[in-house]
């Protein structure tokens, strides 16, 4: 649509509004903050939910792998070498990690928790990115025989640090002519770990493998396999491979089926907030078709003028257009800067809202992560943009309409 100069002089003016219609200039600014907030806000929302949801699955994969061998009926793999081979010669697959997993009570003094022990190697620690991070401040050389390392807000909890002793306690003990006798070991704690996820840190103790294996009574075993791949977009072509290579003997399970339930819900969430929010938007919009129709009310006698000196229905269309399509628009992009800001500081405004209120508000025994993510999602926020002006533009129609159709003669007669 092509608009001249009188038009777009005309639609300027009105924009300004004198002192008798300062209530149409008030119902303006709100149609162009509410436009400007409700992208902003969708923006943010969106962005928090996308980076929450990355921020998890990066954590989730970073601890486990993409998919999980586990031997059937629980008994350990006891050939796990030859089938980590075979199975690291498969296609797309990084890596093959044998592990042992086991749940126990560690205790510490007068403190005992609940805990998952996992044997591993240091190798294999060191091998995946996500874990060599959370241990960076450990010195990996003192990972071995009866050594430990302890999630950092579990050892919180316990009032354990580096160096302190701990005891292991499973229920899965040897049998004696007297009954079953628990497990009971002690180990020092060379380090503690820190993934940024609150269930890793708060309940995930790390063992060599062989360590594993002698306390556990597994000596040359393992009870899970974990497989990395290169790209999710292969997990179920891999997984097929896997559960054709393995056959029975095994049962393989992925990361989404193991977290299901989770990101299926995140991502209802989703959906349901993307349509409430976009119902800001659709309010601001309804405030422009008010502000607009109040608009053409008082201006028009100014219009009957226009038309009898020979401005035609379409120009004073285009002129009301202009007016709403420019609330729409710069409230649409001013709200696009907002939200995005935001999103780029959104771990700084947290911590000085926190600051300024004395409360937590990202607590990770909640949203299981330590720090608030946002990850800006382009094809997102364009369609976030171009839904905020097409409701803009289409806000304009109807008033636009109307002032075209102002009758010069019924409009002076009154006047």
């Amino acid at each position: 649509m092509i608009f001249n100069k009188f038009e777009r002089m005309t639609a300027s003016r009105y924009l300004r509004a004198k002192r008798k219609e300062g209530f149409i200039s008030v119902i303006t600014a709100f149609a162009f903050t509410g436009i400007a907030l409700g992208v902003a806000t969708l923006i943010i929302v969106m962005s928090v939910m996308n980076g929450f949801r990355a921020e998890l699955l990066g954590r989730i994969l970073g601890m486990n792998g993409h998919i999980s061998i586990v031997a059937p009926n629980g008994y350990p793999f006891n050939n796990y070498k030859a089938a980590i081979k075979d199975i690291s010669e498969i296609e797309h697959i990084n890596l093959a990690v044998p592990m042992i997993e086991n749940q126990l009570l560690v205790t510490a003094g007068k403190s005992a928790e609940g805990a998952m022990v996992r044997g591993i190697s240091k190798d294999d620690i060191l091998s995946k990115k996500s874990m060599a991070e959370a241990v960076k401040n450990i010195d990996m050389e003192y990972f071995k025989d009866d050594s430990i390392i302890m999630g950092v807000r579990l050892a919180r909890k316990m009032g354990v640090v580096e160096g302190d002793k701990v005891t292991l306690l499973s229920p899965n003990g040897k049998v004696t002519a007297f009954g079953s006798v628990p497990r009971m070991k002690s180990y020092q704690v060379v380090g503690l770990f820190d993934s940024g996820m609150f269930e890793y840190d708060s309940n995930f103790i790390f063992m060599p493998l062989e360590a594993a294996q002698v306390y556990f009574g597994l000596k040359g075993v393992v009870t899970n396999i974990d497989v990395t791949i290169d790209d999710d977009k292969f997990l179920k072509q891999v997984k097929s491979m896997l559960e054709h290579s393995l056959g029975p003997n095994a049962y393989i399970y992925d990361w989404k089926q193991s977290n299901s339930a989770f990101f299926n819900a995140l991502e209802v969430e989703r959906n349901v907030m993307f349509i409430i929010l976009t119902l800001i938007i659709i309010v601001a919009a309804f405030n422009i078709i008010t502000g607009l129709i109040m608009l053409v009310k008082d201006k028009s006698r100014d219009v009957a003028v226009l038309r009898t000196m020979g401005a035609t229905r379409g120009m004073i269309m285009r002129i009301f257009f202009i007016d709403g399509a420019f609330i729409g628009l710069v409230g649409t992009l001013l709200g696009l800067v907002l939200g995005v800001l935001f999103c780029e500081n959104i771990e700084a405004i947290r911590q000085g809202l926190q600051s300024i209120l004395g409360r937590d508000l990202f607590s990770a025994e909640i949203y299981f992560l330590s720090k608030l993510p946002a990850k800006i999602d382009v094809t997102e926020v364009l369609s976030v943009v171009v839904i905020s002006i097409i409701l803009s533009f289409s806000a304009t129609l109807y008033p636009s309409w109307k002032a075209s159709k102002t009758d010069p003669v019924e409009a002076l007669r009154y006047e």
